[in-house]
């Protein structure tokens, strides 16, 4: 999958950005149709939070786009939570085409 990935008023390391690649890329298996994707990295500056990293990724699939922000710790963790995200509403979206296609 083509991402995307904006890392806003900081530089993410390599390593980082592999990981999230390859995170986001395991949502193929769920849906294969998925054409691109983009992904925001921030640092939240809400006092003294130590949860101040936010991941926000929308992805492009036929018929519109899903989106998930997630905050946490750090950017792997909040990686994490918005790809559980992203897996629950990508199975809805395709429950939603099955259902279509039946009627």
């Amino acid at each position: 999958m083509k991402l995307q990935i904006h890392s806003v008023h900081f530089d993410a390391d390599k390593k980082l950005l592999d990981f999230i690649q390859k995170k986001l890329d395991k949502l193929e298996t769920f849906y294969d149709s998925i054409t691109s994707g983009e992904v925001y990295l921030r640092l939240q500056k809400d006092g003294d939070s130590k949860e101040n990293k936010v991941v926000e990724v929308k992805l492009f699939v036929p018929g519109g786009s899903i989106f998930t922000k997630e905050q946490s710790t750090s950017f792997e963790a909040a990686t994490d939570l918005a790809t559980e995200a992203l897996k629950t509403q990508i199975k809805k979206h395709k429950e939603k085409l099955v259902e279509r296609q039946q009627a």
